[in-house]
């Protein structure tokens, strides 16, 4: 048998970083309770890791931005959630 060698191309779609709810969820929660310096030290951390994470499995730089910039979008639609359950922020259902 002979190895044929094949130069076809793929496209790494990851599963979107708004879509991990209970990620979403978890970094709502822990931003709420921290103080705004203390806050800016965890979201920048979240931020380095999901770069990392990103990087790590061939997103380019635009396409990393955009992911964790819905990412902490998300995050702050939940944070609107759990401050007004109501609800007044409007539909939430773009996420």
């Amino acid at each position: 048998m002979s190895k044929v060698e094949s130069s076809v191309s793929c496209q790494i779609v990851p599963f979107p970083l708004t879509r991990r709810l209970a990620t979403v969820r978890d970094v709502a929660a822990k931003l709420k309770e921290k103080n705004d310096r203390h806050a800016e030290a965890y979201r920048n951390r979240i931020a380095d890791e999901l770069f990392e994470h990103l990087a790590r499995i061939g997103l380019s730089e635009d396409e990393q931005d955009e992911q964790v910039g819905a990412f902490f979008s998300a995050v702050e639609l939940e944070m609107f959630e759990m401050y007004d359950p109501s609800g007044i922020y409007g539909d939430r259902s773009v996420y």
